[in-house]
């Protein structure tokens, strides 16, 4: 198991609803509800700091729109 599944496994089970939206190798994610405090917290202290592409491989794991 990578670090970025590790990450994303962590921030789902606490409740994280952003999605993953792939599209010609672009990765995005999308948030249109709201979510608990603790993945909030979870997404901006440790995987908002990463550079550009160890997040992109966070969002990789997590579900697709």
């Amino acid at each position: 198991m990578t670090e970025a599944q590790k990450l994303a496994e962590e921030y789902l089970r606490l409740g994280g609803r952003r999605k993953s939206k792939i599209d010609d190798n672009i990765v995005n994610t999308r948030l249109w509800e709201d979510e608990p405090p603790e993945a909030d917290r979870f997404w901006t202290e440790r995987i908002e700091p990463l550079d550009e592409e160890r997040r992109r491989e966070v969002a990789i794991f997590l579900p697709s729109i």
